[in-house]
Formats: C-alpha cells, structure tokens, sequence
C-alpha cells in the first residue's frame, strides 16, 4: 500500500493525472485500471477516474506485486557505452525504467537487456532484476552497469557499498549557486509524512554525501556537477533541494508546474561511470554523452 499526501501545487488535478506524477515507474493506463479496480482511495473512500484532488487529501493506493513470469525479452534497441564478457555498460534514454515494476512489465530497461544478452546476466538480483546491480530513475538518463553474472555482481556490489565506484552526474538546478564548489552531507532516509519521498532526516536517515561543482551560472538557473561519493534513492534532488536548488523539471522535489520550464522530469544525466573490473582489476571509465534535450537546454539558456 503506496500512501500520497496532497499539498496545494497538486490541489485540483485529475487524480490519474496527479498519480502518474506523484510515482516513479507508474504508468497512466496502470493507474487508471488501479482506480478502475478499487484500489485507489482518498481518505476512507473509493475513488472514480474523474476524481479531482483536493488540498489535505491523503491517498492510498493498493499496488499488486508484478508476476515474476511477465519479464519477456523484448527487442529494444540499447546505446551500450561498454561491453566484455562479465558486465556491460548501456546509457539509458529518458522515459525507460530499469526493472520491471507495476505498470511496467514490457519496455523495460531489463526487458530489453534478456533479449541482447539472452541467457548472459547475473541472478542475484532475481527473476526481475537480472544483472542490475544499481538503478537510476526513469527520468534520469546515462550510464548503468549491467552485470553479466554473479561474480561480477558481487564484486561491483562490493565497490558500490566501498564507495570506491565513480559517478559524475550532469544537472541543471533552480536558482545560481554562489559557491563554486561544495559538500552535502546529509543523511537520507523516508519522508515523515510522504511516505513516497525521500528526504533529508538526521533521525533516522542513511549516511549521504554529494560534492558539487558549479559549470556555468545563467540568469535564474545553474549547471552543475554532482559527483556521489554514496548512493541513497534520489539523493542528487533531495540533497540539492536541500540547498534551495532543486533540480529543473522535477515535479517531486521542485517547485511543480510553477517552473517557467516545459520539462518532462529530472534535467539529470548520470555522464561519468568510473569501476575496477572485477576479473582483471583494470580501471575503467565511461563517459555517456549529454542528451539532446539537456544540450538543447543548455543553448536557451545560455
């Protein structure tokens, strides 16, 4: 059960609408069959698709957990970045989710990776998350590595939890950043009311460390880059909005349709992927070229 509370930027909005916003691997035809089925509440009571939210609503949504044997290989053409016989590394496109979820069985990160790499992939991630071994979100674009079996697996999971994996990611925030350089340091854990959220909670939150370097300052927004030395869910938008500057386009952790911005998500590129191969111990690193929606970007405001 998926709980959703309504502050006034959601007040309004259809509730399929509002939904297909609020969650990260949704999609709009799912959630409305979830409505259709009953398994969407506001407070105490069932919802109907013409449903328009209100301020204060609390929402419930009873999410079914997937049938493992949906995951079918689906001939989905991938950007592949890197490639041997233990792992790969695939830049994600914007829009695809990583592993199948609810809403998503089909035309998946993973869907796509059972029919290039057939019967090559790690199993400790199970039936439904075959060879991942770390995600990024659905709006998040760039570098992913994909393990190919269990003894990559382990020892990439090994440098991830050392800390010793490199990750540089591009990003556009609210807002111009004085500083040139600088550290959050912030625990991460669930939001205390939105259970959906991640936030900044020093109770009960995980260790979360981000280092940013300013790129360019333009008149109301600023292009930087965040380099993970951890990997909390959605650390990079909590962690910047944090600060006062909140990723572009981010309707979860920004400040919603007020933007003056027409973005669809996150304006986040996971650009430098750096790791040890786990079977000769080389040093390699991949570099997943700017998407033309960010360059785009880029060149208005600058």
């Amino acid at each position: 059960m998926e709980t959703y509370y309504i502050t006034g930027e959601w007040a309004d909005r259809r509730i399929d609408k509002c939904l297909l916003e609020l969650t990260d691997s949704l999609s709009r035809s799912y959630i409305q069959k979830l409505i259709r089925d009953g398994a969407v509440m506001a407070g105490e009571r069932q919802v109907k698709a013409n449903y328009r939210v209100r301020e204060g609503d609390i929402l419930y949504v009873n999410i079914p957990e997937p049938a493992e044997t949906d995951v079918l290989p689906e001939p989905i053409p991938l950007d592949i970045l890197y490639e041997d016989g233990d792992l790969l590394v695939v830049n994600k496109p914007k829009g695809m989710v990583v592993h199948p979820a609810p809403g998503h069985t089909s035309g998946t990160l993973v869907n796509g990776l059972l029919y290039y790499c057939r019967d090559s992939l790690s199993g400790i991630g199970g039936v439904l998350r075959p060879g991942i071994v770390h995600r990024i979100d659905r709006d998040t674009t760039g570098s992913l590595l994909v393990c190919k079996n269990d003894f990559s697996h382990t020892d990439i999971a090994r440098q991830l939890k050392e800390h010793s994996i490199i990750r540089r990611y591009r990003a556009i925030v609210h807002g111009v950043i004085r500083e040139d350089t600088g550290t959050v340091n912030a625990p991460i854990g669930r939001h205390p009311v939105d259970r959906k959220k991640m936030a900044v909670n020093h109770k009960c939150g995980r260790e979360a460390i981000t280092h940013f370097t300013v790129l360019d300052r333009f008149r109301d927004t600023t292009y930087v880059e965040c380099r993970l030395e951890t990997g909390r869910t959605h650390q990079i938008r909590v962690h910047m909005a944090s600060l006062g500057h909140p990723l572009l386009g981010d309707l979860v952790y920004g400040p919603g349709r007020k933007s003056r911005f027409a973005l669809e998500g996150q304006t986040l590129h996971a650009m430098i992927l750096g790791f040890y191969h786990p079977r000769s111990g080389a040093y390699i690193e991949t570099l997943a070229p700017l998407p033309a929606y960010f360059k785009e970007l880029l060149a208005k405001l600058g």
